[in-house]
């Protein structure tokens, strides 16, 4: 009898294990999304609200401290999150362009969205997904994809994008339109809508 359970994968970083995820882990990601231009292309429609969160300096959201921007967005991204979540273990995974840091060189793969992408997935933390990849003039260095175990939030940033997408509780979407740092490039998103594409920006 023919055992399809993947066997489990290991990744060494800051002198410990870390399990590196499977299709297992993103199948229901994968099986609920498709190409467009919906948020829905990002996030599957089982959550009760939806936003999206544009970065620091993208579109007319400039200031005179980029660097500071861009910690101040991470940290409050990492605190609205955590505030949404039990103490349990965060997927995070960090999308293989060919070009940017993706923390683990040398460990398989998965593809959790509708697209060719595909991303190096470790079972971590908030304070894993905060300081593991170094900083990059064109990239941030939080995970492209972030989820509790439990399932109960999903944020994606795809490919090219300059904004990043949000399917939670009714709560955490409220806590990122409220939130003093991230307010003002929160969008709350119908579902439904055909483009979530935030204004000024396009999608590629």
């Amino acid at each position: 009898m023919t055992d399809d359970r993947e066997t489990e994968v290991w990744g060494n970083k800051d002198g410990r294990a870390w399990r590196i995820g499977g299709e297992a882990e993103v199948a229901w990601i994968r099986e609920n999304t498709e190409v467009s231009l919906a948020i829905t292309s990002a996030i599957p429609p089982v959550f009760e609200a939806y936003a999206t969160l544009e970065l620091p300096g993208s579109s007319d959201h400039l200031s005179a401290s980029p660097l500071e921007d861009h910690d101040r967005h991470n940290a409050g991204m990492l605190a609205v999150l955590s505030e949404h979540a039990a103490a349990q273990p965060w997927w995070i995974g960090y999308l293989d362009t060919g070009r940017a840091d993706i923390v683990f060189g040398d460990v398989r793969k998965v593809r959790p969205g509708p697209t060719d992408a595909w991303y190096v997935l470790v079972e971590a933390g908030p304070e894993q997904a905060g300081v593991w990849r170094k900083r990059e003039r064109w990239k941030s260095p939080l995970p492209d994809l972030m989820f509790p175990a439990d399932r109960s939030w999903l944020v994606s940033t795809l490919w090219d994008d300059d904004w990043t997408c949000i399917g939670g509780s009714r709560g955490l979407v409220d806590a990122f339109l409220a939130h003093l740092d991230l307010r003002h490039r929160s969008r709350e998103i119908d579902p439904s809508v055909i483009d979530a594409t935030p204004p000024g920006h396009t999608a590629i």
